[in-house]
């Protein structure tokens, strides 16, 4: 790696609280990322805690995201649904337009888009569903970046589509044998201190490798890094994220 030349986003999940619901240390977190991606009222958020996220993000200085998921509060959009690509088309397209609201009326600018949960995940191994997306997505916009799992169809669905894409690795979260994420239900899925998570993205930017739970050995390339905002520790894995980066010569950058 040259140290010299390399940089990496640093990437949350934000706005993901409803009414009168708080979720997460978003103010806290944004002191410390390059990139925020704010929920659009599906899985999480509402449209006051919307504009008010924009808000902060703006006045942060840190790049704005759309976060669509799938129309699922109660479980916080990571149970799957099956839908048409049509419907999901529309789901992306409804989603995206109202965050693009409010980031406008701000007078910001709407930098990239990254899939939820498990509209995310399924579309990591389903063609037809990340090239739906990745569509919808080149349709509304085609300068939005498209944050998708590295290695993964969703990757691939948007440089096809034409878009700018970024491909995306974890700090808390553990690895399978095919690239894909531990799914949350496997004891095994998170990690819960704040330095093995940051010697892991070192290690992946170092070897451009992760070491799955199995033992395998998968290539990966990183362009950003997510935090999951809803932890109970983000700001410390964020922070010491962000220690171990700037020690080593990496500097933090919007994509």
């Amino acid at each position: 790696m040259n140290r010299a030349m390399r940089s990496i986003d640093l990437n949350c999940d934000m706005g993901e609280g409803f009414g009168i619901y708080e979720l997460g240390h978003d103010e806290q977190l944004l002191a410390e990322v390059t990139s925020a991606n704010i929920a659009c009222g599906f899985h999480a958020g509402d449209p006051s805690v919307m504009r008010r996220t924009v808000q902060s993000a703006l006045r942060h200085g840190v790049a704005i995201g759309a976060h669509p998921g799938f129309a699922d509060l109660a479980g916080f959009g990571r149970r799957q649904m099956q839908l048409s690509v049509q419907e999901v088309r529309d789901l992306i397209t409804y989603q995206i337009g109202a965050l693009q609201a409010f980031v406008h009326q701000e007078g910001g600018r709407l930098h990239h888009v990254k899939p939820h949960g498990a509209l995310y995940n399924m579309a990591a191994v389903s063609l037809p569903l990340a090239e739906a997306i990745a569509g919808a997505i080149a349709d509304l916009d085609s300068s939005l970046i498209l944050y998708g799992l590295s290695g993964s169809q969703l990757i691939e669905a948007g440089r096809a589509a034409g878009l700018k894409v970024a491909s995306e690795v974890f700090a808390d979260r553990t690895y399978q044998a095919d690239g894909t994420l531990t799914p949350r239900t496997h004891q095994n899925a998170m990690l819960h201190d704040a330095s093995q998570a940051a010697e892991q993205i070192m290690n992946m930017l170092h070897t451009r490798t992760v070491r799955a739970i199995d033992g395998t050995v998968v290539p990966i390339e990183a362009a950003t890094v997510c935090i999951h905002g809803d932890g109970a520790r983000a700001v410390d894995f964020a922070r010491e994220l962000k220690k171990c980066l700037l020690a080593e010569g990496i500097a933090l950058n919007t994509i």
